[in-house]
């Protein structure tokens, strides 16, 4: 757990990003071989694209970092629970692993079965959870003040 925890961590930094920025403060690191291989963070709002989710961001930037489209020796960390969009790019990635902090009961994909991830994929859930949940809930507060 400490392991999931300091990765976690990184994501966490990640969502602070976006947050400065003004988008949903979600983040993301890709772990390969216990390094970092990739950094990302929400841009929808920045990039007026609803794709510019931060594992998006994450999955295109490891892919370039490996040189392929696969990422089976890959673990993502994520402060949210995954979307279906990004939850299905992960599987077409075939990630090993998804970490993830909160969970979002509204539009995540564990809402969905079959699984949309790789059916090799491992997820961990509630990794820092109550940091990662508070810094989003947060957010939409201040939006709706």
């Amino acid at each position: 757990m400490e392991q999931h925890e300091k990765f976690m961590k990184e994501a966490l930094a990640e969502a602070k990003k976006a947050l400065a920025k003004d988008e949903v403060p979600i983040g993301a690191v890709v772990v390969c071989d216990g390094k970092i291989i990739a950094r990302a963070y929400n841009l929808t709002e920045t990039l007026n694209d609803p794709t510019a989710h931060a594992e998006m961001q994450a999955i295109t930037m490891a892919t370039n970092a490996f040189g392929g489209k696969y990422l089976e020796r890959a673990t993502i960390y994520v402060t949210i629970e995954p979307c279906p969009m990004c939850a299905a790019a992960l599987g077409w990635a075939q990630v090993k692993g998804v970490v993830y902090g909160a969970a979002d009961p509204k539009r995540g994909f564990s809402l969905f079965s079959p699984s949309l991830l790789h059916p090799k994929c491992e997820v961990i859930a509630g990794v820092m959870e109550e940091e990662c949940g508070s810094l989003v809930k947060s957010f939409f507060k201040s939006k709706r003040s």
